[in-house]
């Protein structure tokens, strides 16, 4: 994977699922990784790892729902690197429910931390990348973003947000300055994304389709396709279910 060599890459979400996944395998491919989450003591733990590997990563604290925070993390990976080549726009919750139960401060969340996040990583690196004249910004949707289910109405919304916004990135900003967009669109995939579900009904549901969920690393591999292209191709989205599944 020479193309990933000495890259720096950003990933938000980092400690844990498809984010700490993604982190270790760009690592270990020869990628410098810029860990961030909330959970500091988890990027602690996930850099010792990937150090005693033989990667180089550093770590964050960072709440992609403040764009202050995503701002200072954008910074830092400059002052540790001295440019961005990727950010995996990672961060993501689902405290899924049905509309009737009026769970508004859930539905605030996800607007906050599943759009909202993806914009301030955005607007985080984007001057840094116009300014190179080359980048990538991988954005993690899901298959929620195609299709809507019960429980999932504002959820699907934020993932169908991230599309647009993907798209919208990608032809403002491929042609005139050689940054590339990726979507990543996962199915069930075993991570903590049903934690934070509150609504027994749907923890319920959530929890006999996990039972089928396929690896974070899986995802992984796919974000690390799409980075290893040239330079001259785009991986516009990539959508990536459990074969058991319809």
């Amino acid at each position: 994977m020479e193309d990933l060599k000495s890259k720096v890459v950003i990933v938000t979400g980092a400690s844990s699922g498809i984010g700490e996944a993604t982190a270790k395998l760009l690592a270990q491919n020869g990628a410098k990784v810029v860990l961030a989450a909330r959970r500091e003591d988890r990027l602690r733990t996930i850099a010792n790892e990937i150090e005693e590997s033989g990667g180089v990563s550093v770590y964050l604290q960072t709440d992609v729902a403040s764009s202050e925070d995503m701002q200072k993390l954008a910074q830092f990976a400059k002052n540790q690197f001295g440019r961005i080549d990727v950010l995996v726009n990672n961060a993501g919750i689902m405290p899924a429910s049905h509309l009737n139960e009026l769970k508004i401060h859930e539905w605030d969340q996800m607007i906050d931390v599943n759009i909202k996040g993806v914009l301030y990583g955005i607007a985080a690196v984007l001057p840094t990348m116009r300014e190179q004249q080359s980048g990538h910004i991988i954005n993690i949707a899901s298959v929620a973003g195609y299709q809507v289910h019960p429980t999932s109405a504002v959820y699907s919304a934020t993932k169908f947000a991230v599309r647009a916004i993907s798209e919208g990135l990608r032809q403002e900003e491929s042609p005139a300055n050689r940054i590339r967009s990726t979507i990543i669109s996962p199915g069930m995939t075993d991570t903590e994304l049903t934690n934070t579900i509150s609504s027994p009904e749907v923890k319920a549901m959530a929890s006999q389709v996990n039972s089928m969920a396929i690896s974070p690393y899986s995802i992984a591999r796919a974000i690390s396709y799409a980075i290893n292209e040239p330079n001259d191709v785009a991986v516009n989205e990539i959508v990536i279910r459990p074969t058991i599944l319809p």
